[in-house]
């Protein structure tokens, strides 16, 4: 069997804060394949972001620790030093930011960032290298790829600026994309247009990608298999058509009920997740979503459940009462 484009085993994260240590990643583990789609979804504060910036080696060892093993097409990442970590990451791994304007540098035009990551990750000559920028501007769908290459990143569109993004990191052909929030800032046909260009370049080069979003309707169009994470673990993992239709977590439940429907007007009230995250600081004794749970029971709060696979496929859930009230009204 081939190796997982991306495998991810026991991944915890701790940072160092003025009020102690704190744990926003805990225990995480998955893979994804070649050819396909992972969607990592979940609230703000679940740990999404910090999984992925993990994975890639942008935190900080003065301030974080990383444990747990990533492996990237059976390589391990978290073994190597940091200098061959960069390099590797660079090459077959990259990553798109929510906000290009923010990930592009001010200063610099689109051609000359486009070219670092060539000039640092092939062979190509000069001329080859601006040849090859045209091709990848061309290529995400931009129609004027001489004067994008020239401009600078504040003179251009959030759905352009997305698909520089976008070319910046498939310049080497990498086997592992990472998609964190790639369509938040955008209006719903810039969205779908980005969407349409990674699923096209995910079937004409056969990377796996990532995509991190608390949007149901990116999963639903882009994923095959979902993580469902909260406070910092993993509380349900299945394929996405299972999630969608037959969801075993309550808090996984809640997100989908909180969903606008087609028929929702302006004036719909929406279902609500009453109450927060917990924080990191005080996380409970038993399961992290009981106070926010209406099935939650004493044993909720005093023992942490383990994340247990269901006897058919893969659909592995964390929670005492999965088996007990699937199908209960929350």
């Amino acid at each position: 069997m081939a190796e997982p484009r991306l495998r991810v085993e026991q991944l915890a994260v701790r940072f160092a804060t003025r009020q102690g240590v704190v744990s926003p990643v805990r225990g995480i583990s998955f893979t994804v394949n070649a050819h396909e789609t992972l969607g990592i979804i979940g609230e703000s504060g679940c740990g999404k972001s910090v999984t992925a910036q993990a994975v890639m080696g942008l935190l900080s060892p003065r301030t974080s620790r990383v444990d747990g093993e990533i492996a990237l097409a059976g390589k391990r990442l978290d073994t190597l030093s940091s200098r061959a970590r960069r390099q590797l990451s660079g090459r077959d791994m990259a990553m798109i930011f929510q906000d290009p304007l923010a990930s592009l540098n001010p200063v610099m035009t689109v051609g000359y960032q486009i070219d670092e990551s060539l000039r640092l990750h092939t062979a190509l000559g000069r001329a080859q290298r601006q040849e090859k920028i045209l091709s990848l501007l061309t290529q995400v769908g931009i129609a004027d790829p001489v004067r994008c290459a020239s401009a600078w990143p504040h003179e251009l569109s959030g759905g352009m600026r997305q698909r520089v993004m976008i070319a910046m990191a498939i310049a080497v052909s990498p086997g592992l994309l990472i998609a964190d929030e790639p369509t938040t800032a955008l209006d719903a046909t810039i969205q779908a247009q980005i969407l349409d260009l990674l699923e096209a370049i995910q079937q004409q080069t056969g990377m796996g990608i990532v995509i991190i979003t608390h949007d149901l309707s990116v999963v639903a169009r882009l994923c095959q298999r979902v993580v469902v994470l909260y406070a910092g673990q993993v509380v349900e993992e299945t394929d996405v058509h299972t999630l969608f239709s037959r969801p075993r977590h309550p808090y996984t439940r809640a997100l989908l009920a909180a969903r606008p429907s087609a028929d929702s007007t302006p004036k719909t009230t929406l279902t609500e997740i009453r109450g927060q995250v917990p924080s990191l600081h005080a996380l409970p004794a038993g399961c992290a979503y009981a106070d926010r749970c209406p099935l939650a029971q004493p044993r909720c709060r005093e023992q942490p459940p383990s994340l247990r696979v269901s006897g058919w496929g893969h659909h592995a859930v964390r929670c005492w009462r999965a088996d007990e009230t699937e199908g209960e009204r929350l």
